[in-house]
């Protein structure tokens, strides 16, 4: 072959082949979601469930599906993921894994029902359940956003409001830390770890069934269900199951890091000649962080004594007159973990004496 023709002959062959390749076409559809390792096979599920009973079992648990019966307005542009739907199959799922770790479930709705908003921390309150934990999934201020999408879990109050409780923010941290982790969400930009006050929504004021509702309270915004990308997949009930499992896992994590116990000690307290003396037992198996104790009287903050060695906190205020004064007092164990809130009434009589109510 002449030398030009060979030369000509490799270009288009190189060409042929460089044109083939970029024609040709590789199809990957990646999986919407990933199956979490200690969720399957069932074997491992329950195994890890049991793991997780000792720390679970006997606690009383308050869910509250939002949304539903009447209320079914939020959904997808599309129309067909609707977040009342999606809130529930998340509940019922949640509901049977902490029965199976031991738990007492109350739920404020387990099928397509009208619950009015104040209803559901009427409930709540009157439950006996050791926390409460609503169920949502959010949506954008505007409706042509079809991108926004994170998860997040909100507590009610600011670290400056009297009103604010840390074991609550501390709940929503770990669930906001597991549910993001299973969900391959990020947690959103207005927070580092998934938590949010509920007044950077409604400052002031919070959202009503945290505000409203006096037991440990959590709200989850588990995804945007605007999102074009959820929409896929919120409509899957394995998904969903998934979704459960974070935030049993995150509870489960939550109690596991422990919660200190706060007792007024009756025989060391006492009202005389217008002082007031009150002593606190703080106990946890982790040890006390003496710097996160902190005492409020008549909502103001005030000093006190620790004694590290006995784990008691000795308060005396003076120029006390008989009434009655709200007492808080909260501390929080060397894992991070906050007591739950102890507030109490301190009323004191004209004869000095001295009663306690919740």
């Amino acid at each position: 072959m002449h030398k030009t023709n060979y030369v000509k002959s490799v270009f288009i062959s190189a060409l042929f082949l460089i044109f083939t390749a970029c024609s040709t076409t590789t199809i990957f559809n990646p999986p919407l979601y990933e199956i979490p390792g200690d969720w399957q096979p069932d074997s491992i599920r329950t195994k890890t469930i049991l793991s997780y009973s000792k720390y679970l079992s006997g606690k009383k648990i308050f869910l509250d599906p939002g949304h539903g019966g009447e209320d079914r307005r939020n959904k997808n542009p599309k129309g067909d993921v609707i977040e009342a739907d999606v809130n529930l199959r998340v509940a019922l799922n949640l509901k049977s894994y902490f029965e199976k770790a031991g738990c007492t479930v109350f739920i404020s709705r387990d099928k397509d029902t009208t619950v009015q908003l104040g209803y559901r921390s009427e409930l709540a309150n009157n439950s006996g359940a050791d926390i409460f934990i609503s169920i949502h999934h959010n949506a954008p201020g505007k409706s042509e956003d079809i991108f926004t999408n994170y998860t997040s879990v909100y507590y009610h109050a600011k670290e400056v409001n009297y009103e604010f409780e840390p074991c609550n923010r501390d709940m929503a941290r770990y669930v906001a830390r597991d549910l993001s982790y299973v969900m391959g969400n990020p947690t959103g930009l207005g927070s580092f770890d998934g938590s949010y006050s509920d007044y950077n929504i409604y400052p002031g004021e919070g959202f009503s069934v945290l505000r409203k509702t006096k037991i440990p309270a959590i709200l989850i915004e588990g995804a945007f269900h605007t999102s074009r990308y959820e929409e896929l997949r919120l409509n899957n009930e394995e998904f969903n199951s998934i979704q459960a499992w974070g935030i049993f896992r995150g509870i489960a994590r939550y109690f596991k890091a422990g919660i200190p116990k706060i007792e007024l000690i009756p025989d060391s307290t006492g009202y005389k000649e217008n002082n007031l003396k009150l002593c606190f037992a703080v106990n946890d198996s982790a040890g006390i962080d003496k710097h996160s104790v902190r005492f409020y009287f008549n909502k103001e903050e005030r000093d006190f004594l620790f004694d590290k060695e006995k784990n008691f906190v000795s308060v005396n205020l003076t120029e006390v007159v008989p009434g009655e004064y709200p007492v808080k007092i909260n501390a929080a164990n060397k894992n991070g973990n906050n007591s739950l809130p102890f507030r109490r009434i301190i009323k004191i009589s004209n004869d000095g004496s001295i009663s306690v109510t919740e």
